[in-house]
């Protein structure tokens, strides 16, 4: 019996040290994150450092932007779609490639972005010049359909 209570102290301790860590490294990661709050989903926490999930936009940056009349490639994703998870490392790298810019909406957190871009998956792109929507693809494309919607846009 005198071990059982050993074994359950150590799993109490592992388990409270896991949480202490965990919390201490989203704390840092936290610090000046693009979103401007600490009252963010752990899955966008583990994205915080992520190379291809550093274009982030807020919403109403993102509406300004697409208002002023600029060309505007918005990528809707969210952390915890498969899809994304896979489309996302293709598609900011050949972003780059091409020169051009995609600000990235997490619509994980903003949950209006569903209904404002009438998304009905994850991930989607969507390609606005002169306030308006010119170009929409969905789903985990190919990458030879990423480069022919980017293709188009202007820089």
């Amino acid at each position: 019996m005198k071990k059982l209570g050993i074994i359950a102290a150590i799993v109490v301790i592992l388990f409270a040290a896991v949480i202490i860590l965990t919390n201490l490294s989203n704390k840092s990661k936290l610090e000046n994150n693009p979103y401007g709050t600490t009252n963010l989903k752990q899955s966008t926490i583990d994205l915080l450092d992520d190379k291809n999930y550093q274009n982030i936009i807020l919403p109403d940056d993102l509406r300004k932007k697409i208002k002023s009349g600029e060309p505007v490639v918005a990528y809707l994703f969210s952390p915890e779609c498969p899809h994304c998870k896979n489309m996302t490392p293709r598609l900011m790298p050949i972003a780059d490639e091409m020169g051009i810019h995609i600000d990235q909406l997490n619509i994980l957190e903003y949950e209006k972005g569903w209904d404002e871009y009438d998304v009905e998956y994850t991930p989607t792109l969507i390609y606005f010049k002169d306030g308006k929507e010119v170009k929409r693809e969905v789903g985990a494309i190919p990458d030879e359909k990423i480069r022919e919607f980017l293709a188009d846009v202007e820089k």
